[in-house]
């Protein structure tokens, strides 16, 4: 995998938590920076782990589906990139009644964090059927995310919900885009 796919990859990976960030902004009251930072270092370190979870995982059945790779890679993308525009377009506005706190506490965002980085943890399972080095994806993934959630925190209370939908439609398209090039690599290799 190159750095430009790499980055993309990335990029993708972490639209959904950006998403979240954005949310989990908006709900808290004038959130801190050092909020802002917690809930990137959760969610960063979580989707770094799960990739490569999922890579390893991915390495075990490697053997007995290596003819498919590249097609098992292309449905997992495009079926998680399409999951993640139709959340991006059925999102509903989770507006809390009452008083909104000044930070949340660890295990909300760790459960937060490990469900927006699902879609990492297959994506690592892809990754291995294709054969890809995982530490240097897997390092983009969480440091790309950790920006992504500290920015998306910080510019919840600015932007609202709405930011955080486009996010995630933007970033099921990339996928989509990321498993369509390697289908396309392959069957040109072919």
């Amino acid at each position: 995998m190159n750095l430009t796919a790499t980055a993309f990859l990335a990029l993708a990976m972490s639209t959904d938590a950006f998403a979240a960030a954005v949310g989990k902004g908006a709900a808290l009251h004038k959130p801190r920076f050092s909020e802002a930072l917690r809930t990137g270092a959760i969610f960063g370190v979580i989707e770094a782990l799960t990739p490569v979870v999922g890579w390893a995982l991915g390495l075990a059945a490697a053997q007995y589906v290596k003819a498919w790779d590249h097609w098992i890679a292309f449905t997992l993308l495009t079926l998680l990139g399409a999951r993640m525009v139709l959340a991006g377009l059925n999102a509903q506005d989770d507006e809390a009644q009452g008083e909104r706190p000044q930070r949340h506490g660890f295990w909300l965002l760790a459960i937060t964090g490990f469900a927006t980085s699902i879609d990492a943890m297959a994506v690592g399972v892809g990754l291995a059927f294709l054969d890809t080095d995982i530490v240097p994806v897997a390092a983009a993934i969480g440091a790309t995310t950790f920006v992504a959630v500290t920015t998306g925190v910080m510019m919840g209370r600015v932007l609202g919900v709405v930011a955080g939908k486009r996010a995630e439609i933007a970033g099921g398209l990339l996928l989509i885009g990321i498993g369509v090039a390697i289908l396309v690599e392959h069957l040109r290799a072919a």
